[in-house]
């Protein structure tokens, strides 16, 4: 079974940064897009970054500028590097890996907690 292990979670000063790593545990065919979300306590489940199987990104405004969204196709690994930190980034990080299809088919990581705090 395909499983997906994030890491890089923590507590984190304002302004600082974290990276974060979500590696799957064998290639997936077919994926067409990979991407993390988060949720806080009381919201909804929130689209982050997201990048497409030909590289092209897309970005919640909220962390314009300040988050960049990667890959390495040979590890089978996606990162999340998040800069600026702010308290409001403050949630439950959950990378996911996107393959479409009739039922959709989407893999998910455990979720890992960042914690943004003096």
């Amino acid at each position: 079974q395909v499983q997906l292990v994030e890491s890089g979670g923590g507590l984190v000063q304002p302004g600082g940064s974290l990276r974060l790593s979500c590696a799957a545990s064998e290639s997936i065919f077919g994926i067409i897009s990979t991407g993390w979300y988060r949720q806080a306590p009381g919201k909804q489940r929130e689209l982050v970054a997201v990048i497409t199987s030909g590289g092209s990104t897309n970005y919640a405004d909220s962390v314009k500028g300040r988050f960049t969204i990667s890959r390495d196709n040979a590890k089978n690994t996606v990162y999340l590097q998040m800069n600026s930190l702010k308290p409001e980034d403050t949630a439950v990080y959950y990378c996911n890996f996107y393959k479409g299809g009739f039922p959709r088919k989407d893999y998910w990581g455990q979720g890992t907690q960042v914690t943004v705090s003096d």
